[in-house]
């Protein structure tokens, strides 16, 4: 992934109802939710709703296929992971990482 894609999705995600929808459609999984669902589930307006898809879709983080009448959208789980590793891709100086909440590095800073 590059540095660019990156930035453009926690760009798309600094903002809480944004995040709130990729958290949301993270939760769902695969099957992804319809709009209206959406909307319900975190009482959001709809064209307020339809603003945040399309930053989320153009960052890539999720997609949108049509159902009968209904556009279904779901997490890019290939993105959202190409995110993370890119993030964590230099993690812990070389060492392997450690479960959350034990430190690799001690307070004198040896790693």
């Amino acid at each position: 992934m590059e540095n660019k894609d990156v930035v453009l999705a926690l760009a798309a995600l600094a903002q809480e109802t944004r995040l709130a929808i990729f958290r949301a459609l993270v939760q769902a999984g695969p099957a992804g939710m319809s709009a209206g669902d959406i909307a319900k589930h975190l009482d959001v307006a709809p064209s307020l709703l339809t603003f945040h898809l399309k930053e989320l879709i153009h960052a890539r983080l999720i997609r949108q296929e049509r159902s009968g009448r209904s556009l279904i959208s779901s997490a890019n789980f290939d993105v959202m992971n190409g995110v993370l590793a890119y993030l964590t891709e230099n993690c812990c100086g070389g060492n392997p990482c450690t479960p959350v909440g034990k430190s690799v590095c001690t307070e004198q800073g040896n790693c």
